[in-house]
């Protein structure tokens, strides 16, 4: 039963995506695959697993679509006579990726007409399989106000027609950029959760993680792709080592490095040293190879910290964005002294555009703390604190107040 779950999980969004470029209408596909997904958990253990399980999906779901068609709600719901939609959902004809009905639908999910909640939301649903249950306990919603999102973002899939189409070649990069971004927002959720009682959310790097893979083999002359692929692996190597025994949070400089996942580090050192030699360098490229220098490092002490500030330096060419400006000052104060990261968070700083963000204070706390400034140190400590919404880093600030108090 375990392995028809595991290829029923493989299949949904491949099958939703045929069924949708088929016929459109994306509400009423998602239901007719669901219900083709349930005929299948029932048959399929005792009638053995058919010889082409995904066309038998899919004609069960186009059967069950049909029925809904013809059904009086759905004449309601569209007050128009159904007609098939093929040329208007389908790839065009030089797009690169006519050949995965999966990979249609993440473009389609992440098209950027939908706010990026809405693009985060559908993509977990349709592609990842996840329940829209699990997608509201993930973000820390009612299950009601998550249909709300999901079904307000898959009628603007309906409505938006041919503007719907998958890319062209050309049309690629930008597409693909915000595909990429949903993917690393859903990462980074996972990896460092935002609010609520855990520090991790496992079930979204994991499937953040998968859909990267889907998306890299379809997908594996593009660096960026492979770039992001590295960054979440070695970047989620280190999750083992993230908590102590009580949960407590224990910072990069402190983690047992034996705790991290080998193989995962093997793997995203690997891609980083094949993508990085493509073409122009982007961020997700320059990220990971940051990462790799962390994790080729035996210990915090060893740690070319030289090579990380002129990676950051690259990376603050291609996305000047206040986050990499932090990320950066970190860098220079290793490589330079707490003073000189210090100058620079006062600069961005001065810019209004991350002063309200608990990660800021966080930083300029522990350069102070290093610094020897202790009280300015524990006031920045506390205000990180009072601006967090996660538990566990509230926890860990306020306990570095508190240490700073003792001294």
């Amino acid at each position: 039963m375990d392995r028809i779950e595991d290829l029923l999980r493989e299949l949904s969004p491949r099958v939703l995506g045929a069924v949708v470029r088929r016929y459109g209408h994306f509400d009423l596909s998602e239901d007719a695959v669901q219900e083709a997904m349930f005929a299948a958990v029932r048959q399929w253990p005792v009638e053995g697993v058919p010889l082409d399980p995904g066309a038998w999906l899919i004609t069960v779901a186009a059967r069950r679509l049909a029925d809904l068609f013809r059904s009086d709600q759905a004449r309601r719901r569209r007050e128009m006579e159904v007609t098939l939609r093929e040329e208007r959902l389908a790839p065009t004809a030089d797009s690169p990726l006519s050949g995965d009905d999966s990979l249609v639908l993440l473009f389609l999910c992440c098209h950027p007409l939908l706010p990026v909640a809405s693009q985060i939301a559908l993509t977990l649903r349709a592609v990842g399989g996840l329940t829209t249950a699990q997608v509201a306990r993930a973000f820390l919603t009612s299950e009601q106000t998550m249909t709300r999102r999901i079904t307000r973002a898959k009628q603007a899939v309906s409505d938006a027609g041919a503007a719907f189409q998958m890319p062209s070649a050309s049309e690629l990069p930008d597409r693909l950029a915000a595909v990429l971004h949903v993917l690393y927002l859903i990462f980074n959720e996972g990896y460092a959760t935002t609010s609520g009682p855990g520090l991790h959310r496992i079930e979204l790097t994991i499937e953040s993680i998968r859909l990267t893979r889907l998306l890299r083999r379809q997908l594996p002359d593009e660096p960026e792709v492979g770039g992001l692929l590295a960054l979440m692996l070695l970047t989620d190597a280190r999750r083992p080592a993230r908590t102590d025994a009580a949960g407590r949070i224990v910072l990069l400089e402190d983690q047992d490095r034996s705790l991290w996942d080998a193989d995962a580090v093997a793997e995203g050192l690997a891609l980083v040293e094949e993508v990085l030699p493509r073409g122009p360098v982007g961020p997700y490229q320059l990220q990971a190879a940051i990462a790799a220098v962390h994790a080729e490092a035996p210990s915090a002490e060893t740690t070319d910290w030289p090579q990380i500030q002129a990676l950051y330096d690259l990376l603050l060419r291609v996305s000047d964005t206040p986050v990499v400006r932090l990320n950066h000052a970190v860098a220079v104060a290793m490589t330079r002294g707490p003073r000189a990261g210090l100058q620079l968070l006062d600069r961005l700083k001065a810019e209004g555009k991350i002063r309200d963000d608990h990660r800021f204070h966080a930083v300029r706390a522990q350069l102070l703390e290093r610094a020897g400034r202790t009280e300015e140190a524990r006031a920045e400590y506390l205000r990180a604190a009072r601006d967090a919404t996660s538990l566990p880093l509230q926890r860990y600030l306020n306990e570095r107040a508190v240490g700073l108090t003792d001294k």
